[in-house]
């Protein structure tokens, strides 16, 4: 091991902000160019302490810590992971999806697990316990993660489902809050092709599209339906339900079969920053969803699609979160158990009835969730949306967070900007368990976050003056 400089590695002061555009802090940003890095950081953690941080996608402050330091962990990234014969591939935790995929689709081999966007790094998904149009088949990631290196401030160990599992546990939807995640061994599906042959249904409500989920997903390997929020009345809910699996190679063109694991991915324009706030509203998303619905078939069967165009649609368009104007966006996404479908439309309802501006509304089936502590899936219903800041959201959507919690639901950490702190250990029972590990890996609590300090995930006990020792 190299030995320990005096003190941490120098950082430059910079100011960072989630993806929703929202909160945004300064802290000092220290390239993660190594285990030792993480080791020496962790040692000399600061006043303010430390947290990691991948591409920046979580919408809110899971990545942010004010006035303290931030580790960048992109720069912990080296190219080519080789996959194994039985799919195992060992990869840099600031290694991004989109790298991933470009090294192992074309040899044959897909992700186990992909949000809505591949430009995030393989420790902040694992951060995040990331679940993607799959989940009732497959799980989250950390149901396919095999070993992990983490730099915590006690020591860096190897972890895994079998080797300090309450740890590895702990760490997978842990949003950083356990140690610095390093290096994974993921494993990975095989696939014959690059395409996915893709059902597509157009539904007239809520009810209908929730029908047809709950009678046939178990068919298909990937599912998930766009919802239009802003409707109301008798087409409340109306939707585009697209479900798919990969295409074997038998099932592609003559021309498409001659290189069937062509894997393209690009973007095709970036958004400029100069989009004024409030273009992204209630009259503006009912025309945007119109044409959505309209546009999509009533039905069709068999469609070929690209891996971009299914997985990732909106990665076409670069630093797409600047259409919501510097007032930014957040995301509201919920779970709820199987047998409260009252209150999700109910949301629904409450949403188009204040004239919520959504113009990305999923939803999709959950199946049983990890044993993960903080992992947000669990077997239900989930429900995401992207809405412009409003004034008037606060109270509507903490009536809507009332609700879900009543029912048995939660919000997800890592993409929360909002939900209030009492809620938390309603929403996650097993959060004193998931503290009680934490504090065995971190006991001066190094690890902290500007959501940390938010919602209290670590249970800190307030200094007099109100604050936490890193407050």
């Amino acid at each position: 091991m190299m030995p320990t400089p005096a003190s941490a590695a120098p950082g430059r002061r910079t100011p960072l902000v989630g993806w929703g555009g929202t909160r945004p802090t300064v802290a000092e940003v220290v390239a993660l160019t190594s285990g030792a890095v993480a080791e020496q950081t962790l040692r000399h953690p600061g006043r303010r302490g430390v947290i990691a941080r991948g591409l920046g996608r979580s919408y809110g402050d899971a990545a942010l810590n004010a006035g303290g330091t931030v580790l960048d962990a992109t720069a912990l990234d080296t190219p080519g992971p080789t996959v194994g014969p039985d799919g195992t591939v060992r990869v840099p935790a600031g290694l991004s999806l989109d790298a991933l995929l470009r090294t192992v689709v074309p040899a044959g081999w897909f992700v186990p697990v992909t949000p809505g966007t591949r430009f995030v790094t393989i420790g902040g998904a694992i951060a995040a316990d990331v679940h993607g149009k799959n989940h009732h088949r497959d799980g989250s990631i950390g149901a396919h993660i095999r070993r992990l290196t983490l730099a915590t401030p006690t020591g860096t160990v190897e972890i895994g489902p079998d080797r300090d599992p309450e740890l590895f546990w702990a760490t997978v939807g842990g949003m950083g809050l356990t140690g610095v995640i390093l290096e994974a061994d993921l494993v990975l599906p095989a696939i014959e092709t690059a395409h996915l042959r893709v059902d597509t249904v157009r539904t007239g409500d809520l009810d209908e599209v929730m029908a047809l989920m709950t009678e046939g997903d178990h068919r298909y390997h990937y599912s998930v339906a766009w919802i239009d929020c802003v409707i109301r009345g008798r087409h409340l809910g109306r939707s585009v339900l697209t479900r798919g699996d990969f295409a074997r190679r038998s099932e592609l063109s003559s021309r498409c079969a001659e290189r069937p694991l062509d894997y393209r991915a690009a973007v095709r324009l970036t958004a400029p920053p100069v989009f004024p706030s409030g273009l992204v509203n209630h009259r503006t998303m009912r025309a945007f969803n119109e044409a959505v619905y309209r546009r999509a078939p009533a039905h069709r069967e068999g469609e070929l699609q690209t891996i971009a165009r299914f997985f990732h649609p909106l990665d076409v368009i670069g630093s797409w979160n600047r259409l919501y104007g510097r007032r930014g966006f957040l995301q509201w996404q919920v779970v709820l158990p199987f047998g409260a479908e009252d209150v999700l439309r109910r949301s629904i309802e409450g949403l188009a009835a204040a004239g919520a501006a959504s113009s990305l509304a999923v939803l999709k089936r959950f199946g049983p969730g990890d044993p993960a502590p903080l992992s947000f899936p669990t077997e239900g219903w989930t429900l995401a949306l992207d809405l412009a800041v409003a004034p008037e959201l606060t109270a509507l959507l903490d009536g809507l967070d009332d609700a879900v919690v009543k029912a048995g639901g939660r919000v997800y950490l890592a993409k929360d900007s909002r939900v209030r702190r009492e809620l938390v250990g309603v929403m996650y029972p097993r959060l004193d368990e998931w503290r009680a590990v934490r504090r065995r890996v971190d006991p001066d609590g190094v690890l902290i976050s500007d959501l940390d300090r938010r919602l209290d995930l670590t249970g800190r006990t307030p200094a007099p003056n109100g604050r936490s020792a890193r407050s």
